[in-house]
């Protein structure tokens, strides 16, 4: 009995143990921290960031469930520029790769807007790089295409930053009309659909956008009084700038 409640009572002390295997203990110790202080930091590269599995393939992983592995795809993709111990600067990843993983969680999940606001408002803002900026909002535009009345918002957006940060009218007019076009559904809002008017206007040509506004008034489809009063001073606006570059009589 007294064995079993005292069953450390032939441990040494530590002074019993040899000096020269102390010795060795304490230069092994030693060597192994120099050896991980030699060491280099863990790196994350962005070329680490690979093309994702096929589209069956990514079916199977879901199990039956395909909405929660967009969302973990999503969380995994969104987080991919903070890795331990380094910060991936959006520039320095493959844009094909972004956005062949994009379009995976979309195809997963059509329902969700979170991946065109990813490419509208993260990796279409990389400064510096109007190439990339093109690729993200021309991916959006496609993607717009195949569900506008839920896929306004993000093409709104890149119609901005054509405007405003790559200085692309032209574009931006482009990515307007399309939303006049396609987004008619009840909750996509007049800004949107307007905003090609006012873009014809930044272009010089006051006279298509006069029309067009005239007759968007006209039709009676502005039903809200304050946004009829707003787009009948802009009418009455594009008018008197008109009327100011036309030539004497």
């Amino acid at each position: 009995m007294a064995s079993s409640l005292l069953p450390f009572r032939d441990e040494r002390p530590i002074a019993a143990v040899p000096r020269a295997l102390l010795v060795v203990f304490a230069l092994a110790l030693g060597a192994q921290v120099a050896w991980r202080a030699m060491q280099p930091a863990p790196t994350a590269a962005a070329d680490q960031l690979t093309m994702p599995p096929s589209s069956a393939a990514l079916r199977v992983l879901a199990i039956g469930d395909p909405i929660a592995l967009g969302q973990l795809l999503t969380l995994r993709l969104q987080a991919f520029d903070n890795q331990p111990g380094i910060s991936v600067p959006f520039a320095a990843l493959d844009y094909n790769q972004v956005e062949a993983w994009l379009a995976a969680i979309l195809d997963l999940d059509p329902r969700t807007g979170y991946p065109l606001l990813m490419a509208a408002q993260l990796y279409g803002q990389v400064f510096g790089h109007p190439d990339k900026q093109r690729q993200m909002s021309e991916f959006v535009l496609r993607q717009f295409l195949h569900d506008p009345d839920r896929r306004w918002q993000p093409l709104a957006h890149v119609a901005v930053m054509a405007k405003h940060r790559l200085h692309d009218l032209p574009l931006a007019l482009r990515y307007a009309k399309a939303l006049e076009q396609h987004a008619r559904g009840p909750g996509v809002p007049g800004w949107a659909r307007q905003m090609h008017i006012f873009l014809l206007e930044d272009l010089g040509e006051v006279k298509t956008a006069k029309v067009l506004l005239g007759g968007l008034l006209a039709s009676g489809a502005i039903t809200d009084e304050h946004e009829a009063r707003f787009l009948t001073a802009r009418l009455q606006a594009l008018e008197n700038a008109e009327n100011s570059t036309a030539p004497p009589r």
